[in-house]
């Protein structure tokens, strides 16, 4: 059995522009495609006005960025208050683009890429999605979930 990014790869994927206010990017991800495996998509792909890949913004992106800057200089969450606090963190989140929130620097594949290599490269690095590219425009994406389902589902 041989199998390539091309093989794995979902075609039908929502994107998300750069700029666009991230409530937008929170409604997308609420409602998001149900894929062939039967898990839910949790992140968009970031395009510039190209149409060029510039970032991801997941699930996990979007709860990061609703927690308070000062979360992340080891103040440790549970030694505050927070009664009352939430609609506040969220109207602030709310004021924020896509592009403040968007993971950058973004690995990606190639169609014709064993996918060995490419979960190798998901393995290492802890990553659930990967961006398959062609010209710097994303034409699909590979998730973890779905590697697993292509390769086990057939044996």
């Amino acid at each position: 059995m041989t199998m390539y990014a091309k093989d794995v790869m979902v075609v039908s994927f929502d994107k998300i522009h750069q700029d666009a206010p991230i409530e937008n990017a929170i409604k997308l991800i609420l409602n998001g495609r149900v894929r062939k495996s039967g898990h839910k998509t949790i992140s968009l792909m970031v395009v510039d006005d190209l149409g060029q890949l510039c970032g991801v913004v997941s699930m996990y992106d979007i709860l990061f960025h609703l927690r308070p800057d000062f979360l992340n200089l080891s103040v440790e969450a549970n030694t505050l208050l927070w009664t009352g606090q939430l609609r506040r963190l969220v109207e602030a989140l709310k004021g924020k683009n896509v592009r403040q929130v968007m993971s950058m620097n973004v690995m990606s594949a190639q169609l014709d890429d064993h996918i060995i290599v490419i979960l190798d490269q998901m393995i290492k690095n802890k990553y659930r999605r990967l961006p398959v590219l062609e010209h710097n425009k994303p034409i699909g994406i590979i998730y973890l979930s779905d590697i697993y389902y292509h390769i086990f589902s057939s044996i």
